[in-house]
């Protein structure tokens, strides 16, 4: 991108420094600005606003570009990284800007500016990577392989871009409705223990509502707790606790997108949007780096796949057939309170001396966790009838890819 050169009053240059020394020292006064006329809608989303700025710039249009910044930093005075665009447009008024903060790279910058002006160039690189890596109407999650019909809602996180897609499932179609940036980990993903600075990998649900009046100021508007870690990080040894999707000090309009303990982190008005529309105990919350965005036709190859491991399952405990139903499960099978298989069995094994029972799977839901290890996550509801005897639980399976075979890894009764 190039940018022509403007002339302007050593007004503006003073103003420059003003706004970036008091941006980046964190004490930024959106009072003791003087914006030129906005032209964008007062709360239009940041994101699109960011877009329609770089698409000016781009046609060399400053003008448009500076009114729709003030309008970005009007109706969010918070968003340091549009303070940070604005004063670079503002600067190009008197020279080229050839990298994002050119007007704080000042020989006198406050201790600490190099940090920051570091992670507001991440927090942009993010979210200009967006607009263009948003799915195509015509391809779907490959995560959500099928919900449950009074799930009404999934989120997605995609690590990799520090994205959130907000799904709903209507008719038993889903949409994508909405997408977030996202904040997460300081040290990234695969979260092993307590204190790693890490985001977990897996398929987790939302268990609470935590209004942001009964919380610290580091939250926000509030946190969505997460059901971390869920059977499969038990299984594995994995600890800690506490993983929520939380928002943003009131101070600030977003975070870096590595900056968390291991929580999720939105901005406070994308969190009260999700506030409304999640279900606590309903709303799954899939987290990986590998998200993928595939045609409807290969969704349904997938949940094909899926269906047909639980039916197997379920055919094997209907016929009693030991052998068959062990060969379903890993030699690395342990269950959440650390028993092995023939514990599990034993445990699992209902009227043992009756031998036609009936076996049903009914309401069922299905994940691929989006991630480079390969797991479907299966849910449904058990029913065992056997003359008067009837018994219903609802069970979660975790099947990972073994070679060419899925095995199950792990595996609890939910209720």
């Amino acid at each position: 991108m190039s940018y022509s050169r403007f002339k302007t009053s050593w007004r503006t240059r003073i103003a420059l420094s003003v706004v970036f020394f008091g941006l980046l020292a964190g004490e930024f006064s959106y009072a003791a600005r003087k914006p030129v006329r906005a032209v964008a809608p007062a709360k239009a989303n940041p994101e699109t606003m960011l877009a329609e700025i770089h698409k000016d710039l781009a046609q060399h249009n400053l003008r448009a570009a500076q009114q729709k910044a003030d309008a970005l930093v009007e109706a969010y005075p918070t968003f340091r990284l549009g303070h940070l665009i604005r004063g670079d447009i503002l600067l190009m008024h008197t020279r080229p800007v050839a990298a994002l903060g050119a007007a704080a790279m000042v020989p006198t910058a406050p201790v600490g500016t190099d940090a920051k002006l570091a992670d507001l160039r991440r927090e942009a690189t993010v979210r200009m990577q967006a607009e263009p890596g948003r799915p195509s109407p015509t391809l779907l999650p490959r995560a959500l392989l099928q919900l449950r019909k009074d799930q009404r809602h999934a989120l997605i996180v995609d690590a990799k871009h520090s994205r959130l897609y907000l799904y709903e499932n209507r008719n038993d179609q889903i949409r994508l409705l909405q997408d977030f940036y996202v904040s997460q980990g300081k040290l990234g993903i695969n979260k092993l223990k307590e204190g790693d600075m890490r985001t977990p990998v897996g398929v987790y649900n939302i268990v609470g509502r935590l209004p942001g009046v009964k919380l610290p100021d580091l939250y926000g508007k509030g946190a969505l707790p997460l059901d971390y870690p869920n059977d499969w990080d038990k299984v594995q040894g994995r600890g800690g606790s506490g993983i929520w999707v939380h928002g943003v000090p009131n101070e600030t309009f977003s975070r870096p997108p590595l900056s968390t303990d291991g929580c999720v982190v939105v901005s406070n008005d994308d969190l009260n949007l999700l506030t409304r529309i999640v279900e606590v105990g309903k709303t799954p919350v899939l987290i990986g780096d590998q998200v993928e965005f595939v045609s409807k036709e290969q969704l349904e190859r997938d949940l094909r796949v899926a269906s047909s491991l639980v039916e197997n399952w379920r055919r094997d405990v209907e016929n009693r057939d030991e052998t068959a139903l062990r060969s379903l499960y890993s030699v690395r099978f342990k269950s959440s309170n650390d028993g092995d298989l023939n514990t599990w069995l034993d445990k699992n094994r209902y009227l043992p001396g009756v031998k036609n029972i009936s076996v049903t799977v009914t309401d069922s839901a299905f994940f691929r966790q989006p991630s480079q290890e390969e797991m479907i996550v299966s849910s449904f509801t058990q029913q065992i009838v056997a003359g008067k005897f009837r018994h219903a639980v609802r069970k979660k399976q975790y099947w990972a890819r073994e070679g060419k075979n899925w095995k199950i890894v792990a595996e609890s009764n939910l209720s």
